[in-house]
């Protein structure tokens, strides 16, 4: 077993299957050593976590929850292309988006589950650099939408 798939048990954490596009792009795409992921949502078995905007349907604690399921749909992907997660060199960026009610102002702290739930994973491997934007829509009402982009090794 990989020391990335031992952390994950530790953490209690069981990647899904990655999930397969519905419309018309890749889940990530590798140019040299770097890996960019395709938006992922909050979905568990195929629904998502939580539907709705922060600030109005959502807390920040289920945001922050919302963002952790993400990361971990992230993984799935990285998962299924790289085969070992122990090929992730470094997360070099994080872009979140969160559904906001209009005034709502705190997504560092909801994508702070995805970047906190990083470094747990990867060590220092997982600091990264970040934007956290608030948007007045997302698809299917997700609250939270994440790309990232990952340094890997052949």
């Amino acid at each position: 077993m990989s020391k990335i798939e031992q952390r994950l048990q530790t953490l209690g954490i069981v990647l899904p299957p990655p999930p397969e596009p519905k419309f018309t792009y890749i889940p990530c795409s590798r140019t040299g050593n770097l890996l960019y992921l395709s938006g992922q949502d909050c979905r568990v078995d195929g629904n998502l976590l939580y539907e709705g905007k922060l600030g109005i349907d959502l807390t920040i604690e289920q945001g922050q929850e919302a963002a952790r399921q993400t990361i971990i749909n992230c993984l799935a992907v990285m998962k299924g292309y790289l085969g070992d997660l122990d090929r992730v060199v470094k997360i070099v960026k994080v872009l979140g988006f969160v559904n906001s009610a209009p005034g709502f102002g705190d997504q560092p702290f909801v994508i702070n589950g995805a970047s906190d739930l990083l470094v747990e994973i990867f060590g220092d491997a997982g600091r990264h650099a970040r934007s956290a934007i608030g948007t007045s829509e997302l698809p299917f009402h997700t609250p939270v939408e994440i790309e990232l982009i990952a340094e890997i090794r052949d």
